[in-house]
């Protein structure tokens, strides 16, 4: 799920200026498990943001009196984002922001409010409010007073499409030793009760010497200015520094006037194990269930309230220790809520996914052109036969045999056909996830327009051939990849990412050739073949004979091995004028021999096999394979042979020869772990998970 996230022009996204919102966006990011694709807009011109994800905008008419820095400001965000297709694009706290990208952009949207709607431009008439609960997916306020603000002169009745996601705070590992200090946090002004706290403090400073008062925040206008030698100004701190502070301090007082959408003072004071003193205006009742109420909003009880939490250590205690205990809203809970609704919003592809029946298009070749005489080596059958097992349902395409079938003698390569055919298709069929592979017949902007058909729609790519620097081919192959490595979601390899790292490739994943039940049916192991050791290539799986004049390491290697193994009843194919075998001549082949040598094109790298493996190890063979692939990280000397040289090999393959006894328990322990880890059924449900944005492992 992709995310754009908007903050107000004037909110500062940086550890310096971070005021309400600033932080509520900061803290859910952490925790979210969609950060990773949740990317925050805002605009600023200091450069210490509070997460790496943030995206700055210029608004070059910040204070222009002849041009809106709003609408500039939605002109350049519109810019920015219209070709990044976000899922989802929250708004804090502007709805006219909503009004003019909605017109633009073609997303789900949450607005969320963190201050009373109705002195809001864009909410202030039911109107306008009513436009809002109309054309928005979900409304989210800070607390229930935002949200009856909401809805005076509306019907509560519309609110399904409202929730409440209160600011929250990370729960401290433990109270800080006390210090005697009163704090205030917030702006210095009237409406926050400021003067309020100048005229308490004072008394309660000239009565209790052996205490502080501290003020935290700022005020351009004018406003109250306490002078006492044991009060301190500090002015505006960073969000954990004022943390700190107040977990030193004893009491922390929020006295405001105003009608407070919340009041995050009030919970970070009660979480610090602050023995914390509020007015009941707005949603501060809301922040903490531990804390002093005061009945009326003056000098004089504020004062009384004070004075009795220092005289009285024992409730002192009470209330800090209760604050510090029950926590009424940790930003790792909210989080999920907001992760959640998030997915709710998703209804065509979340809906499908919950219920565990995804609609699949899987598009590679079938082989109807070789009699499907490739079967037992075909991936993209084993995704099939794995996706279907798993509870989803698959439509298969044939990329290859469509434009054979459809060919016109006049139009030879039909590729506008098959987009249509594929466009028509997808909206008939509505998949919830597109999968394909070794395919260069389906157009990029087909799978453009995919997305356009559902914005919901996954789609990923796989390929199994190898990508070693060692190899030409492999130049070829990459190219094939990095074709729609930029449009897809997610791309698989059989070959260890880490590999293709200088290409700049992103979301590309591992993934190791799949065993099937009903293909890998067979268990050497138990039988008694005639034949020691097998091995089959092929110049190509496309071609069925041998490609005369063709030479590679592989044929030069097997030469050298021959040589080597004059005791050793071999059965090689695809070599010295023998040709490959296919389909049901392979397994008859395959089956008749003890041992099977894993050897593929190119230099051995990492993780990367030919996918003849799945059909030695699944079918019980003792399996050979090099050490420089390193597939020793999956399996244990007790279930594959690797060897370090041709001459280790020629030893391990003598060896195994004659202690048959041994070598049957290791092609055993070998099939089995290979079905334990990489069966159709695991590997599939790790694809879709892996496409789904989710972490997860293959083994």
């Amino acid at each position: 799920m992709k995310i754009a996230t908007i903050l107000p022009y004037k909110e500062n996204y940086t550890y310096s200026k971070a005021q309400a919102a600033a932080i509520w966006v900061s803290d859910f990011f952490k925790h979210s498990r969609y950060k990773k694709n949740n990317f925050i807009y805002g605009n600023t011109k200091a450069k210490d943001y509070l997460t790496k994800n943030y995206k700055n905008i210029r608004i070059n008419n910040i204070k222009s009196k002849f041009s809106s820095t709003t609408k500039e400001y939605c002109k350049n965000i519109v810019r920015k984002i219209i070709d990044k297709n976000y899922d989802i694009i929250e708004i804090h706290n502007r709805p006219i922001i909503f009004n003019l990208l909605k017109k633009e952009l073609d997303s789900k949207f949450i607005l969320y409010f963190h201050n009373d709607p109705l002195s809001m431009n864009g909410s202030k008439s039911k109107k306008e409010r009513l436009n809002l609960l109309v054309n928005l997916d979900k409304i989210i306020f800070v607390s229930k007073w935002v949200q009856d603000r909401f809805f005076i002169g509306l019907d509560k009745k519309l609110s399904n499409k409202t929730e409440i996601v209160y600011p929250s705070i990370h729960k401290s590992k433990k109270i800080l030793k006390k210090q005697n200090r009163i704090i205030f946090v917030g702006k210095l002004n009237f409406s926050k009760g400021y003067d309020i706290f100048k005229e308490a403090i004072i008394n309660i400073l000239d009565e209790f010497n052996n205490w502080k008062a501290y003020s935290i925040g700022d005020e351009e206008r004018e406003r109250p200015k306490i002078s006492h030698k044991n009060h301190h100004e500090l002015g505006f701190l960073k969000h954990k520094d004022v943390l700190d502070f107040l977990s030193k301090s004893e009491i922390a007082v929020v006295p405001s006037r105003w009608e407070e959408p919340f009041g995050r003072t009030a919970l970070e004071s009660s979480s610090r194990a602050c023995a914390t003193i509020i007015s009941d205006r707005g949603g501060l009742p809301e922040t903490t269930d531990h804390r002093i109420m005061l009945n009326k909003i003056n000098s004089k009880e504020l004062y009384k309230e004070i004075k009795k939490l220092i005289i009285n250590k024992k409730l002192r205690r009470k209330i800090q220790t209760n604050g510090f205990k029950n926590i009424k809203h940790l930003s790792k809970n909210n989080s999920e809520l907001i992760d959640n609704i998030r997915l709710n919003l998703i209804q065509d592809f979340s809906l499908n996914y919950l219920r565990n029946k995804l609609r699949i298009i899987n598009i590679y070749n079938t082989g109807q052109k070789n009699f499907h005489r490739l079967y037992n080596i075909s991936l993209g059958k084993k995704f099939t036969n794995g996706f279907i097992r798993n509870g989803h349902d698959v439509l298969e395409i044939s990329d290859r045999d469509f434009l054979r079938q459809n060919r016109l003698f006049f139009q030879p390569k039909n590729a506008n056909k098959f987009q249509d055919y594929l466009l028509k298709t997808a909206k008939n069929y509505n998949p919830d996830f597109i999968f394909f592979g070794h395919t260069q017949n389906i157009e990029r902007n087909t799978i453009e327009e995919f997305k356009n058909i559902n914005k919901k729609l996954i789609i990923s790519q796989w390929n199994e051939d190898p990508v070693m620097k060692s190899l030409n081919y492999s130049k070829q192959n990459i190219k094939n990849i990095k074709n729609y490595a930029d449009l897809v979601d997610h791309n698989f390899i059989t070959t260890d990412p880490s590999v293709l790292k200088s290409h700049k490739i992103n979301n590309l994943h591992f993934f190791f050739v799949p065993v099937d039940k009903n293909i890998e049916c067979f268990n050497v192991s138990k039988k008694k073949p005639t034949k020691d050791l097998f091995y089959a290539m092929s110049h190509g799986v496309n071609r069925a004979t041998l490609k005369k004049g063709k030479n590679d390491s592989r044929i030069h290697f097997l030469n050298n091995l021959i040589k080597k193994i004059d005791n050793i009843n071999y059965d090689f194919y695809g070599f010295q004028n023998k040709e490959p075998i296919w389909g049901n001549d392979f397994y008859k082949a395959l089956i008749n021999s003890k041992m099977g040598l894993n050897l593929s094109r190119g230099l051995p790298t990492k993780y990367y096999s030919s996918n003849r493996i799945a059909s030695l190890m699944g079918n019980g063979l003792l399996t050979f394979v090099d050490k420089k692939t390193q597939l020793d990280d999956m399996f244990t000397n007790d279930e594959i042979i690797m060897y370090n040289s041709i001459d280790d090999l020629t030893d391990k393959i003598n060896f195994y020869k004659k202690n048959d006894k041994l070598r049957k328990k290791i092609a055993s322990a070998g099939r089995t772990k290979y079905f334990k880890l990489f069966n159709e059924l695991k590997t599939t449900k790790y694809i879709l998970l892996k496409s789904l944005g989710t972490d997860t492992k293959l083994y």
